[in-house]
This record gives C-alpha cells, structure tokens and sequence, in this order.
C-alpha cells in the first residue's frame, strides 16, 4: 500500500482544492506519518457532520482568515479524520465519502464495505 494509493487500489485522486484540503493543503487526504489526527478520507460534509464536529470542538464552519480557513458550507469535500469519521459513524452521522480519493490506509481501520456503504453520489470527473 502506498501514500498515494486510494482504498480502491487505485492512484489517489485529489479531494479539494477549493477549499484546499488534506494536511499539507495540497487537496489530497494522503497518509502522512507526521499527521496524528489521520485527515485520510474524503468527505462530502453535511450540516449534520459539520454540527457533529462543532459539538466535539471542531468548528468547522467558522471562517479561520489566519489559517486560511474559509469555513465549510454542505456540499464541501473535507480532508476528516479516521477518528472523527468513526465518532460520526458511531453516531449515524458520518457523510459521505469520495473512495477515489480516500487514502488506502484507512482500510486499517475501516473496513471497505462500510466505506462503500457511505460512497458519495458525485465521484470525481
């Protein structure tokens, strides 16, 4: 398995560059050794995840100019954590996810029929 491959099997497609995504904000929900929080899959948020994360500390809807934040809206693909992901699943309300662009590391943690179970509607072009 490689950094750059998604649970797919396949090369890994970038998830967003606007807003620009991923740990190194590079667009890609990459395996990064350095990355403790995990930002491996590719989400379309939903109001519902995004309110899910805000009640767990992770405003990720208020703008961050300082951080070049610009906030996220529905409809958003997001570089989530594993973790959070989990938390979300947990709670019936994880978002969907973009598999080609979800990294192949996640597979250690998440099995591949469940990520299919969430796979987002509108896959890359």
């Amino acid at each position: 398995m490689s950094a750059d491959e998604n649970v797919l099997g396949t090369p890994l497609r970038p998830c967003s560059v606007a807003p620009e995504t991923g740990y190194l904000r590079d667009g890609h929900c990459r395996h990064v050794e350095a990355d403790r929080g995990r930002h491996e899959l590719c989400a379309v948020v939903t109001q519902e995840f995004l309110e899910f994360s805000r009640e767990r500390g992770n405003d990720l809807v208020t703008p961050r100019p300082e951080f070049d934040f610009p906030g996220l809206h529905p409809g958003d693909r997001w570089c989530v954590c594993v973790g959070r992901w989990l938390e979300a699943y947990e709670a019936d309300c994880a978002p969907p996810l973009v598999l080609e662009a979800t990294s192949a590391a996640v597979l250690d943690d998440v099995p591949l029929e469940t990520l299919r179970a969430y796979e987002a509607d509108d896959a890359i072009d």
